[in-house]
């Protein structure tokens, strides 16, 4: 399977990365561990977590997707075949938070201990911290690189301004700097992203690995009305966001090219993100084998010129 170069850096990776976010959340190791092997079966080679998965479930403390991942990876016997993202920053406990030098240092070592391994392939800030300077962040990722912690660096929901602060302070100071950043972005969440984040990420040669693909599964179709909806607090999230006149437009085109191309919903609104120039690969998650091999025919759907222009359209935020 063709790899794509993340940003400037020298990390190859699939054009689908396969979110880690739902191990020990959605899914049990068991599980968890089938997934990982169907991924890696149908070519992948790119995982993507964080340290606060999956804090929020009652019971959890965080780092159960870290573990898992780190578990799976051992037992496999396949650490240097794979690309591993994983996330520091967001809140783990009291002062446990944020991305200043103390904090990292003890963050990286508790994710490194967790998946098993004395690297992290590309480590990321979760959010951005206000609080801290971009040069305190950047020079506390300068000291893990050089001591082979740390491999690649990236940002996710930064804003372009603060973005492009940390990549001055990376080039003044001659530090490491983010290869790639991780938005929020899919076929409706568009404007965003496009407005002010993606001239600068193709202007810089940013990586882009966007989470929720596909709108929390309202891109997949399966959700068109209030009796599709489960009773969650994400399916209300889902209706309140996504289930309007846009959305609408959205599935119809969805519909129509992925009729067309004889694919799923979900297929072609990843194929539509795998094929926009300032894409590296795009993320999803998945809770079951069928899933994974779904998801995974997105690579080898080209999308026509007449099918893109479509989406394009129907989604369109001017």
């Amino acid at each position: 399977m063709k790899k794509r170069k993340l940003g400037r850096s020298s990390l190859e990776v699939v054009p689908l990365c396969l979110g880690g976010n739902v191990f020990g959340w959605t899914i049990d190791e068991a599980v968890s561990f089938k997934v990982l092997d169907a991924y890696v079966a149908a070519g992948g080679n790119f995982i993507d977590s964080a340290d606060v998965y999956s804090r929020w479930v009652p019971g959890n403390q965080g780092g159960e997707s870290e573990t898992i991942l780190g578990k799976w990876m051992k037992q496999r016997g396949n650490r240097e075949q794979m690309i591993i993202a994983t996330k520091v920053g967001s809140e783990m406990g009291t002062e446990q938070k944020g991305l200043s030098r103390k904090y990292i240092m003890q963050a990286v070592e508790a994710s490194l201990k967790r998946l098993q391994t004395d690297y992290i392939d590309l480590y990321q800030s979760h959010r951005d911290d206000p609080e801290t300077k971009p040069e305190e962040t950047m020079a506390a990722y300068a000291e893990l690189v050089q001591q082979g912690k740390v491999r690649a660096l990236g940002a996710s929901n930064f804003t372009a301004e603060r973005l492009r602060l940390s990549l001055q302070a990376s080039q003044q100071h001659g530090y490491p700097r983010y290869e790639s950043l991780q938005p929020l972005y899919n076929l409706y969440d568009r404007a965003d992203f496009e407005r002010d984040l993606e001239p600068l990420c193709l202007q810089e040669q940013i990586g882009v690995i966007p989470y929720y693909g596909l709108a929390s599964g309202f891109l997949t179709g399966k959700y068109r009305s209030d009796r599709d909806l489960p009773q969650s607090s994400r399916a209300q999230g889902v209706k309140q966001r996504y289930m309007n006149e846009r959305g609408e437009r959205i599935l119809a085109a969805l519909d129509k090219v992925a009729e067309a191309h004889q694919a799923t919903q979900a297929q072609v609104a990843l194929a539509w993100l795998i094929a926009r120039p300032s894409m590296t690969a795009p993320i999803a998650s998945a809770t079951s084998v069928e899933q994974v091999n779904d998801l995974m025919k997105a690579i080898d759907l080209k999308l026509d010129e007449a099918a893109i222009k479509a989406l394009d359209q129907a989604s369109a935020w001017q």
